[in-house]
């Protein structure tokens, strides 16, 4: 077996760690798939008999990638990008593995707090704290000693645990509704559903969601809420930094979940389907099986 072969072998066994790692350090799906095929081109690239243990050697190419793809974002801030089917039938695509899969999904409201960290910072703690990766690891990836690096992940779970989130505030207060609406939905928990809706919450369905079966304008958490019943097969995504949900049909987004929350329960929810509105969406999907 040629040493591309064994490359190739060998990473394959590695890209879903790869990718979870990648998709927490950027936040956006799109850019842990490049990150991850920058990766795999630097190995495909590298001699073998080098790189003792590939496991290792995979993860601080990759936390590298993100770091300057992450730096990059900070100097010239930008927003990556990332047969039919009938709206009211969603739920049922749905499988009990992928709902599993789908729990354990990283939530919206944290991709928010781990937008408001510095490059460095988000390394350290994600490879520390959502992967254990030793901070002797950690120091060369973001340039500094072990106690240095301990330092960053340190200050970043600070953040993330006491909310010092900066201007972030109604974004995650917004995110954790829509988390909190998405694990109601998927449980089948009607009354936790209306607890996270307004009493006078209003939802409105454009010309291409009403195609798919839904209601061309619904008043009330009651009435809302025995439709929204069938939002348990949307996946999580971030649009311009907004936290929402989206129904994928082969994997392209079919109806877009657009919330508008007031200070402690959603108050609207426009579904968007029209094909041409979703194309022009700066929309980054999040992976569905993380």
């Amino acid at each position: 077996m040629h040493d591309t072969d064994w490359f190739a072998q060998r990473f394959e066994d590695h890209r879903d760690r790869l990718t979870r790692i990648a998709y927490r350090m950027l936040g956006s799906a799109s850019e842990a798939d490049d990150a991850v095929q920058e990766a795999w081109l630097r190995l495909s690239r590298s001699d073998a008999d080098a790189i003792e243990n590939l496991g290792a050697w995979l993860t601080t190419v990759l936390s590298r990638v993100c770091l300057s793809m992450l730096e990059s974002r900070r100097a010239r801030p930008e927003v990556p990008l990332d047969a039919d089917a009938d709206l009211a039938t969603a739920a049922d695509a749905v499988d009990p593995e992928q709902e599993a899969l789908l729990a354990d999904a990283v939530g919206l409201a944290m991709l928010v707090v781990l937008d408001e960290l510095g490059p460095a910072e988000r390394i350290a703690f994600v490879l520390h704290d959502m992967f254990a990766i030793p901070f002797e690891q950690i120091a060369p990836i973001v340039g500094r000693n072990a106690a240095a690096a301990r330092q960053l992940a340190s200050r970043a779970r600070r953040r993330v645990q006491h909310g010092e989130r900066g201007g972030a505030d109604d974004r995650l207060r917004q995110a954790e509704l829509v988390d909190a609406f998405l694990a109601a939905a998927r449980d089948g928990d009607f009354e936790r559903l209306l607890a996270v809706l307004d009493p006078d919450v209003v939802l409105h369905a454009d010309a291409g969601a009403r195609a798919l079966g839904a209601p061309p304008e619904t008043r009330g958490a009651h009435d809302a809420a025995q439709f929204l019943r069938r939002a348990r097969g949307a996946t999580p995504a971030l649009l311009d930094g907004e936290p929402t949900l989206v129904w994928l049909v082969d994997e392209r987004p079919r109806v877009l979940f657009r919330f508008a929350t007031g200070s402690d329960r959603i108050a609207a929810i426009e579904l968007i389907g029209d094909p041409d509105r979703l194309a022009r969406l700066d929309l980054d999907v999040a992976p569905d099986r993380w």
